[in-house]
């Protein structure tokens, strides 16, 4: 059992209540909320002293500036890194922010807190020689695995390269994450207009373009996903896996493991590699900044900067390899 499970509290249950509700946030972010809570008062509160921790009785309103400070020490003798104590004193400002609106406190401790300086890190990304290997990868992977007769059966192998086909271009074409991808439903596409609607982030709709590749790998696989689901309605799932269920998240990324060794990429790299490279490729190949903020869903145009700087660090390459003074 987690520390999150282990605590309770009144205040922490009314803050969940309208992250699902009002914010109608993820699933994921209202557990890292919790998690991020329970272990605040864990490290700052708890008296260490064992089985008090599950019936602990928090006075919000007795949080002052100094214990919010310990906070961020006890986090740094954790070993954790600069953006994950941001993100764990930005949950709390937030979880006091919620309570001075409905009245539970009077003051936030966490709001002059001074945090330490975001840890700027480059997103890793795929070149465009490596996206097609790995695009290419589940044919080469399945076909070899039904001459050896490694796979189920034909019919199983046949369903799992153009489903995965279909999925990887999806995220490449349209820059999506794999939550997003794999949440398309029927009424979602629009094989006529080459796009897709798809639920972002905080429940946010947008559209995604399909080019012409992904979408005859999407036409491809659905062709071949009615022989295992008759169910076309439009609340129906896109991705199935060959129970006809929507395919989860896990089951996609342990097949893409299998396809970066047969493309001899490294393991480490994952779905939302794709959608990085999404926007360096673009920026590379000379589209503006704020299209590419919209194709990606970002709120903030800061947050797609980010992509201006891999550019730059390869151009800096360039010169310094190429440039006879440089």
């Amino acid at each position: 059992m987690s520390v999150a499970d282990e605590f309770h509290d009144a205040c922490l249950d009314a803050f969940i209540s309208y992250l699902k509700n009002e914010k109608q946030a993820s699933e994921h972010t209202v557990d890292s909320y919790r998690m991020d809570i329970a272990q605040f008062v864990f490290l700052v509160l708890h008296d260490s002293k064992k089985g008090e921790f599950k019936n602990l009785k928090v006075d919000w309103t007795a949080i002052d500036v100094y214990k919010a400070r310990s906070y961020i020490v006890c986090l740094q003798n954790e070993k954790l890194s600069r953006n994950s104590i941001l993100r764990k004193i930005s949950g709390m400002r937030s979880f006091y922010k919620f309570m001075l609106r409905e009245e539970m406190v009077s003051s936030n401790p966490f709001s002059g807190l001074a945090s330490p300086k975001k840890q700027q890190r480059l997103p890793k990304f795929m070149t465009v020689g490596e996206v097609g290997s790995l695009l290419d990868a589940p044919a080469a992977y399945w076909k070899e695995a039904a001459e050896k007769e490694t796979a189920k059966s034909e019919e199983s192998a046949a369903l799992a390269e153009a489903r995965d086909s279909a999925l990887l271009e999806v995220i490449y074409s349209g820059g999506m994450r794999i939550s997003e991808a794999l949440g398309l439903n029927f009424s979602d596409i629009d094989l006529i207009s080459d796009v897709v609607k798809v639920k972002g982030k905080g429940k946010k709709e947008r559209i995604c373009a399909l080019g012409g590749p992904a979408v005859r790998a999407l036409q491809k696989y659905l062709k071949i996903r009615s022989t295992y689901s008759t169910n076309t309605k439009a609340s129906a799932p896109i991705f199935v896996n060959k129970l006809g269920t929507r395919l989860n998240p896990r089951s996609f990324q342990r097949n893409l493991k299998v396809y970066l060794a047969k493309a001899g990429l490294p393991y480490e790299m994952t779905p939302h590699k794709l959608r990085h490279s999404f926007a360096t490729h673009l920026l590379d190949a000379g589209a503006d900044l704020r299209s590419v903020q919209e194709l990606l869903g970002h709120a903030n145009l800061s947050t797609t900067q980010i992509y201006t700087h891999i550019s730059t660090e390869r151009l800096k390459a360039v010169y310094n390899k190429a440039h006879p003074r440089a």
